[in-house]
């Protein structure tokens, strides 16, 4: 078939790689010190490549090529499972502030995460390791400045609410998140059980 491909002038190439590392497809390997399409099924025709190319060796081209086999891709290309991967939300609500989620929520309904800012920039993996199942609410109570225990202890009171994951960062003004929501527990009168993890400026689980 006739379709838009990339094109790589092996003279301009220096060999730099930055093509290969931005195709998620595996379609750019890097052969005798220059890039090369090593299978045109492989290459979606979107040009990920070509922004990062300092040289400009690559173009776009319109020639008779296999068609982009996907399945093949996700079959064979681990790169392109991670970007899958991490594309992937597990965020089953809206809002995730603490000051515009409603006390009362059919989504608060089984398990939350209550989530200190900074831990899911500072956690790679923070989607696929908290959130998946659980409804989230996410604030810093050092910037907010607020005491939040009070609407937390009523949507805590007004939710069937079967276990709360907080999870917070290791520097000590994070532990405001810890506070403000065992507090939020005890004035909501009920038994919750309560898993605070916290993570390292690193991004490591302590």
């Amino acid at each position: 078939m006739i379709r838009k491909i990339i094109k790589i002038d092996e003279t301009l190439c220096n060999g730099c790689g930055a093509c290969a590392n931005a195709c998620h497809e595996g379609a750019i390997a890097i052969k005798n010190g220059k890039a090369v399409l090593v299978r045109d099924d492989y290459c979606d025709g979107l040009g990920n490549c070509l922004p990062t190319c300092p040289t400009n060796a690559i173009s776009f081209e319109e020639r008779e090529a296999a068609p982009f086999d996907e399945a093949a891709v996700k079959q064979n290309n681990k790169k392109y499972k991670e970007k899958e991967q991490q594309i992937e939300s597990r965020l089953e609500q809206w809002p995730v502030q603490i000051k515009l989620v409603p006390e009362n929520a059919s989504y608060f309904s089984g398990d939350i995460l209550v989530a200190a800012d900074c831990t899911a920039y500072a956690y790679g993996d923070f989607h696929r390791d908290f959130m998946q199942g659980k409804a989230v609410i996410i604030g810093c109570t050092k910037l907010d400045a607020i005491d939040y225990s009070e609407k937390l202890a009523k949507i805590f009171r007004n939710n069937d609410i079967k276990s709360i994951t907080v999870t917070r960062m290791e520097v000590p003004c994070c532990g405001g998140m810890e506070y403000v929501v065992t507090k939020a527990i005890q004035e909501s009168g009920k038994q919750i059980p309560l898993h605070v993890i916290t993570i390292s400026r690193d991004g490591m689980i302590k």
